[in-house]
């Protein structure tokens, strides 16, 4: 039985598997959404930078999947899940496949900081933990 940060992500991640990513309702007026590392890496601050830096990422790959692999609570307001990615690049064609990560702080029911991870040691290394630790 999970928590309801930990419920609360799952649904986040069941809408996006099905490819529903048109609710914001999730996500604080305010978020801070950071890209840690990858090709692009960099923070923006509320819904419409988060929104169109997410447009313009996902709209560079065909086939593009992030499947959690697990969910793990680390506190009362932060949540990490570990990841698989996978997608084409539209312009190169090049395959991408890793192991990623994504931490969400939750607070009243919203996220106010999501940050991902393409290589989810470097989510380790931020937060202090051994890979092995789960």
């Amino acid at each position: 039985m999970g928590s309801a940060n930990l419920d609360f992500v799952r649904s986040l991640y069941a809408n996006w598997e099905r490819g529903d990513y048109s609710s914001v309702d999730w996500a604080h007026p305010e978020i801070e959404y950071v890209w840690r590392d990858g090709p692009a890496p960099g923070s923006w601050m509320g819904l419409a930078a988060t929104g169109a830096t997410l447009r313009d990422f996902m709209s560079a790959w065909t086939e593009l999947r992030n499947f959690p692999e697990a969910y793990h609570e680390l506190d009362d307001e932060r949540v990490l899940v570990l990841v698989k990615l996978s997608g084409r690049g539209k312009t190169s064609g090049v395959d991408m496949y890793g192991k990623g990560a994504a931490l969400f702080h939750i607070r009243e029911g919203m996220v106010t900081r999501y940050v991902q991870y393409f290589d989810r040691g470097d989510a380790f290394a931020d937060l202090g933990l051994e890979p092995g630790s789960f």
